[in-house]
Formats: structure tokens, C-alpha cells, sequence
């Protein structure tokens, strides 16, 4: 009964095979945001007994899975259905499986974290949707008032962001350290169906090693010295909401590997207990640290970082985005001044030439500091910190705005593109940088008006 296009729909089918249910919850909403219609299987099995009852224009599978693996079922879904376009995605990017992917009748073969706009084309193309014909990817919603985005780079970041937020899919949040990755986690809570239940935030770093189970999980009364009472975790304390996992670089692995089960099946045991407890609560997570660099060297765990990595979301410096200077300025001298007070132009200029090693962090410091040293309704540049001032007047030139990526690598990333079909995945590897520095040369190709897709 089954077949593999659907003719009877306007809108395209597509089936989701995923194990993990924040993946098939972003695929899902991600591709009905796109105007598609959308089937989830949780396994190979499955998806198999779906594909035999069911008319569908796509499959989009996960490598990795318990049972039949995505190569498996690509397998059998070739002999019954051999036309049907399948999609094979993966946390872990092999050339060797992309190349087994690929001469067993794979459409194409994508990394996680996904990159939306390079999935959107590919679906697009397999299933012969037109461009006009789909949503147009990121639509806005009203930020918060504490939130500032109006450099091209914050904005397309909150397009992602209105995007994941309706999602179950965990978020794995980067950047140096004051780019406001806790306020993108806000953001995330805020405008999720999550929004009526808490937000519960834990700093990695902040908390000692010995501490950071009883505070994540929870205790029994006389657990350990010192336990004289029960403590509830802060995974319990988040049933039903969102928990905030800022620095989780820091977390030992040992605890690595107790988080990984939270995130398999939701279940956990207080210190003390045998007893299981079991959470809804959706992960968001960030770090200022390269964390495949840390996988690399054995500090974290792999399997947990691609159960972390559904969603990448890379704040740039504000070295890099200019333009959120002033407005940000602004709101910090109305949260601290009352607004009794202004920018002076001069002031504005200083704040706008500055390189702002510590980011955001940085910029609202020294906005608290003029405003308890301005006596009238002027912040001046001597209200400034002095390293501020004396670092502009000694390198005025080396804070202009950060130049377009020049003609020769624009042209390189753009050509290797076509060349490589425009997988991003293949793309980086032929260039020789990682995916994630690619995906960031091509935001700033968008900004710059070029079109990467």
C-alpha cells in the first residue's frame, strides 16, 4: 500500500527517523514552520512498518540508532521503495559512512548539528518544493526589552533562535566568555511552550566539584558529612521547564557520565538513594570553550557532546558587532542611571572604537561605573574606565570595524561550495577549517550580501 511520492498532498511528506526526541522534535517543527508535513518514527523498525502503510516524499534518518542503524534501514527502504529520497543525518561525521551512505543510495548526508539552511535546500531539492513557496526561515518575534540585536550577525541569531524555541531540542550555546549566552537561554525559555514553567540556572564553574552532584541531583538525609537534611536537585527542581547548564567544560567526568543517562532517559537517583526520579526537563547548555577541542584531548566526553550539540548557537564577540554597542550602552545607563543621564557623543565614539576583550560583561561594567561617577546629565569619556580611553587613543586605527572577508578566501569558500554540491560538512574538509568556523565565515558572506545557498 505504501509508495514513495506522495501525489494526493499539496504539501511534501516527510518521514523523521531519530532515537533521540529532541532531534525529532527539531526536525519537526523546523520542517512545519517550512510548510512540509511531517510522520516521526523513533526507530529503523519503525519507520519500516510507517513506509509500508504510508506515501511519503522524503526520509530523514539518524545514522546512529538502536537496532537497525540509519545505514540498515537505508538499506531496506532501497529494495522496496528504490526511488524514495533519503536524508541521512549524524552527530558523528565519517567520511567512511558518508561514502558507504552515499554508494547505497543516499541523497545526501548531513552533520549534526544540523545547519537549517543547508537542510531546507536539500529538502527543497528532493522534494521539489519552491523556495517562495516555504516560510521564510527565522520569522521575528518581538525581543525581550533587555535584549539588543541589531547587528546583521544578533539578528540572524534570533531568527535561529525563534526557530529552536518550539522545540524540545537541547542547545549547546558558544562564545567567548560576556558575549550574553544566558540571556540567549532566556530568550529560548521565554518563547518556548516551557515559558509557564521555571528556569532553573547552574554555573558549572561556580560551584565546587565535590558540590555539583548534590546540587544537580539532589541528596538524602545523611547521605554524605554534612547532609543533615534531604536536598531536592536542581534537575527536580526543573520538571517541566528548562534547565540552564552555563560552563559545562568545567563539569568532571564522572558527572559527565551521569548526565549523559539524565539526557538518554530523563532518570537520575539523589546521592543516598536508590530510587529513580525522573525529569522533563529540557537542556540548554554553553560554554566558552571549543568543546570538540576538549573532546579531543579527553576532558569530555564525546557521546555526551553530541547529545548536547542538537543546536549550535555561536555568539560573536561584540568586537564583531558594532552595531549593539550604543544601543546596549543606552539600556545599561537607563538600568543604572534612572535615566538621569546621556551619552555624549564623544562618549559614544570611545565606546564604538574600543576592541571589548571582556564583551558585554565588559560594556555593562563600565556603563555602572559612569553612571555613579557622572554628576549631571552628561556621561562624558572621563566617566570611562582609564584603560578604555587610553587603549582607543593608542590604537585608533586598529578598532575600525572588522573588514569583509577579502576577495581571494570569499572566493575560495564560495567555489569549494559548488564544488562540494554545497554540503558544509565536505566543504570545511576540502578548505581545511573546522565546520563550525565555516558556518561563521558564511553568516558574515550573508551579511556582506552574498548568497551561500
Amino acid at each position: 500500500m505504501g509508495s514513495e511520492t506522495s501525489k494526493m498532498s499539496a504539501a511534501p511528506r516527510i518521514l523523521i527517523v531519530d532515537d533521540d526526541p529532541g532531534q525529532r522534535s527539531l526536525l519537526d517543527s523546523f520542517l512545519r514552520s517550512q510548510n512540509f508535513e511531517t510522520v516521526l518514527a523513533d526507530s529503523g523498525d519503525r519507520a519500516l512498518s510507517i513506509l509500508a502503510t504510508e506515501s511519503f516524499s522524503m526520509m530523514i534518518s539518524d545514522v546512529r540508532m538502536p537496532g537497525l542503524s540509519g545505514l540498515d534501514t537505508l538499506r531496506l527502504v532501497r529494495q522496496k521503495f528504490p526511488t524514495l529520497p533519503v536524508l541521512l543525518v549524524t552527530a558523528y561525521a565519517d567520511i567512511r559512512e558518508a561514502v558507504v551512505a552515499m554508494r547505497d543510495g543516499a541523497l545526501n548526508y548531513l552533520a549534526k548539528p544540523i545547519d537549517l539552511d543547508e537542510l531546507l535546500a536539500t529538502v527543497r531539492q528532493a522534494t521539489g518544493m519552491e523556495p517562495t513557496a516555504a516560510v521564510k526561515l527565522g520569522a521575528a518575534k518581538p525581543l525581550p526589552a533587555n535584549v539588543v540585536a541589531q547587528s546583521p550577525l544578533m539578528a540572524a541569531l534570533f531568527q535561529q533562535v525563534a526557530l529552536i524555541a518550539s522545540s524540545e531540542a537541547r542547545v549547546l550555546i558558544t562564545g567567548e566568555s560576556g558575549t550574553g549566552k544566558e540571556v540567549v537561554a532566556d530568550v529560548i525559555h521565554g518563547w518556548s511552550p516551557r515559558a509557564g514553567g521555571p528556569l532553573v540556572k547552574v554555573n558549572c564553574a561556580a560551584i565546587p566539584e565535590t558540590l555539583l552532584e548534590s546540587e544537580l541531583f539532589g541528596h538524602e538525609r545523611g547521605a554524605f558529612t554534612g547532609a543533615t537534611a534531604q536536598r531536592i536537585g536542581r534537575f527536580e527542581e526543573a520538571d517541566g521547564g528548562t534547565i540552564f547548564l552555563d560552563e559545562i567544560a568545567e563539569m568532571a567526568p564522572p558527572l559527565q557520565a551521569k548526565l549523559l543517562r539524565v539526557m538518554q532517559d530523563g532518570k537520575f537517583q539523589r546521592i543516598g538513594s536508590n530510587r529513580e526520579i525522573h525529569t522533563n526537563a529540557r537542556i540548554l547548555a554553553a560554554s566558552n570553550r571549543n568543546l570538540e577541542d576538549e573532546v579531543k584531548t579527553g576532558r569530555f566526553r564525546e557521546d555526551l557532546f553530541y547529545r548536547l550539540n542538537v543546536v549550535e548557537l555561536h555568539l560573536p564577540p561584540l568586537r564583531e558587532r558594532r552595531e549593539d554597542v550604543s544601543p546596549l550602552a543606552n539600556l545599561f545607563v537607563v538600568e543604572f542611571a534612572r535615566n538621569r543621564a546621556r551619552l555624549a557623543a564623544a562618549t559614544t565614539d570611545c565606546l564604538e572604537n574600543y576592541t571589548w576583550p571582556g564583551n558585554v560583561r565588559e560594556l555593562r561594567n563600565a556603563m555602572e561605573r559612569a553612571a555613579l561617577l557622572s554628576q549631571s546629565e552628561l556621561i562624558l569619556p572621563e566617566h570611562l574606565p582609564a584603560k578604555l580611553r587610553e587603549a582607543v587613543r593608542q590604537a585608533p586605527m586598529a578598532t575600525a570595524a572588522p573588514a569583509p572577508l577579502d576577495e581571494i578566501e570569499r572566493n575560495a569558500i564560495l567555489l569549494t561550495l559548488r564544488q562540494q554540491n554545497f554540503n558544509r560538512t565536505e566543504t570545511a574538509k576540502a578548505l581545511g577549517i573546522s565546520r563550525r568556523a565555516l558556518l561563521y565565515k558564511l553568516q558574515r558572506l550573508r551579511q556582506q550580501g552574498f548568497e551561500t545557498l
